[in-house]
């Protein structure tokens, strides 16, 4: 008999407040596999305490452990069962099939149009409802009017398909009037036309911002002094076809999804993995790996530049930094895209949350992307509203908008 697709990812969940859930996913195996189920968890707020995961290149399992972050967010276990089995293929009954493949084939985007009164908090407070919602902005574009009115365009996709009815359109555009309160004028949701393509480039960067946010030297963490230097090691020793690679870091948000994400692009096959608990804040990771064609890495030139991308990428997953636009403060965060095109999960909704925290208010924001020599990378881009509070004019000031910001979406 055939597994039963019940039996893909099975979820046990936590008895107590604050211990673990249980997630198992038992599959076919494909290329970058723990990569997009490590991109699902983290979507849906989810910290990893420890994980196990093996595969012998035609069947994979996977083990997490795994706690909402804060431990209030409330989290629909089932929704997240439905899918972590999306990410699995050939293990879905047929008619979840013909949807996932008829909606794989050309994901619909959404134009979500707000317009409001301005008030703090406001993007944070639509961006929240989002993610509650699945809906993943793939662009954003927040204009304030002269009289003090905000008009948000969120171009979203739907990976529960709500707004393909308009019954569902509709229920989208009441839940938010019920979150913006008097605040809300109108809300409006339609399939995206043309004026997406506009949305596509981001308002060209000053070069000496460009040249400092993608500096491989960039470094603007607050407690430098404090952090534990990366350490990845290459051991082809213990294993007869599999180089061990050894990984140490700082424990932060989404540090193993990064380390997945970056062996998937580097086309790299982890045969056995284990992700240890974080001890005194740092975090362990063994990985058993071999490159694409099935062979040890033993090139040293190989071996040095996946250490020197995976060390980069895990001391500095994101960019931050505050610019000068005239008399204006620009806040610029940036992070790497997967090869697939696929920017990373809720940072807008850390960076709105962090400022929200701060009492700053956004007069203008705005995603894109920007390609370098070797990579491509998506953008986010916020003009910060000044206040008697907190003046944007200070150094000090806008150094501690930058540490909380980073210290949000690290999770620190």
């Amino acid at each position: 008999m055939g597994m039963s697709w019940d039996d893909v990812v099975l979820i046990e969940k936590s008895k107590n407040s604050g211990d673990p859930t249980v997630v198992t996913v038992n599959c076919p195996d494909k290329a970058g596999l723990g990569c997009d189920l490590l991109r699902v968890v983290l979507e849906f707020g989810l910290y990893v305490t420890r994980g196990d995961f093996s595969t012998d290149g035609k069947w994979c399992y996977v083990i997490l452990w795994v706690v909402p972050r804060p431990i209030s967010l409330r989290v629909d276990w089932e929704r997240l069962k439905k899918r972590l089995v999306s990410c699995c293929p050939s293990m879905m009954p047929a008619f979840y099939l013909d949807q996932l493949s008829s909606s794989s084939k050309q994901t619909p985007l959404y134009l979500l149009k707000v317009f409001s009164m301005d008030r703090r908090g406001l993007i944070h407070d639509v961006t929240k409802l989002l993610c509650d919602l699945e809906l993943t902005i793939q662009r954003l574009k927040v204009m304030t009017t002269p009289d003090g009115k905000v008009l948000d365009l969120f171009f979203v996709t739907d990976s529960m398909n709500i707004l393909q009815t308009k019954i569902g359109r509709e229920e989208t555009c009441e839940h938010l009037s019920v979150v913006l309160g008097e605040c809300c004028i109108s809300c409006e949701v339609e399939v995206a036309g043309p004026e997406y393509e506009c949305q596509q480039l981001l308002s060209t960067i000053p070069e000496l911002i460009a040249e400092k946010l993608f500096s491989c030297e960039f470094s603007a963490m607050e407690d430098a002094s404090k952090v534990k230097e990366a350490s990845v090691m290459v051991d082809n020793l213990l294993s007869p076809a599999h180089s061990l690679l050894q990984i140490q870091c700082r424990d932060q948000k989404g540090l193993i999804y990064d380390i997945l994400r970056i062996s998937k692009d580097c086309d790299i096959q982890i045969a056995y993995g284990r992700v240890s608990s974080s001890v005194n804040g740092v975090r362990s990771l063994e990985l058993f790996i071999q490159n694409e064609d099935g062979k040890k890495i033993l090139n040293n030139e190989n071996q040095s530049a996946l250490c020197s991308r995976l060390k980069e990428e895990m001391m500095q997953p994101l960019r931050v930094m505050i610019s000068n636009r005239g008399p204006d403060t620009e806040l610029f965060v940036a992070n790497p895209v997967e090869l697939s095109g696929r920017g990373r999960p809720r940072v807008v909704y850390d960076v709105t949350f962090a400022l929200k925290t701060l009492g700053i208010c956004i007069f203008s924001a705005e995603i894109g992307r920007h390609s370098t020599l070797d990579r491509e990378w998506e953008v986010y881009r916020f003009l910060l509203v000044e206040n008697r509070k907190f003046p944007l004019t200070s150094k000090q000031a806008k150094q501690d908008i930058i540490n909380k910001v980073r210290r949000t979406l690290m999770g620190w």
